[in-house]
């Protein structure tokens, strides 16, 4: 990692299998979609290297993580779980915020976030109803 490299976008197209992520290192970081790749840690390590780069410079005054997961398997959620430990870490020196976006009348994507709201209570992560 080098610090005060400048960062470059990162954007993965959505698939069958994967959500569209966009990295901003201007402070905006999106999940959309499913998440059951084949092989979970191949497909998110550029992700989580790009964040753990991020998170190693110098910040943006905010940083805003949208998390749109429509379903995910349990080898994304132990990754997302590694993820927003991350985040924590960070977050406790810079405004961090997680959206968890989820449809009205999908109960898991809801309980899923609370169950990250439960395991992780120094990150602010918001439950909002897709409208």
């Amino acid at each position: 990692m080098i610090r005060g490299a400048v960062m470059e976008k990162l954007h993965l197209e959505a698939t069958q299998y994967t959500p569209e992520i966009s990295l901003d290192p201007n402070g905006v970081i999106a999940f959309t979609g499913k998440s059951y790749p084949e092989n979970t840690f191949d497909f998110y390590q550029p992700v989580m290297e790009w964040l753990d780069q991020y998170f190693g410079n110098e910040l943006p005054e905010r940083t805003v993580v949208n998390m749109e997961i429509i379903y995910f398997n349990s080898s994304s959620s132990k990754l997302f779980f590694d993820m927003f430990d991350m985040m924590e870490e960070a977050g406790s020196e810079h405004a961090l915020e997680v959206n968890w976006i989820y449809d009205p009348e999908n109960e898991s994507a809801r309980e899923a976030g609370e169950d990250f709201i439960e395991d992780f209570d120094k990150l602010t992560i918001n439950l909002i109803e897709k409208g």
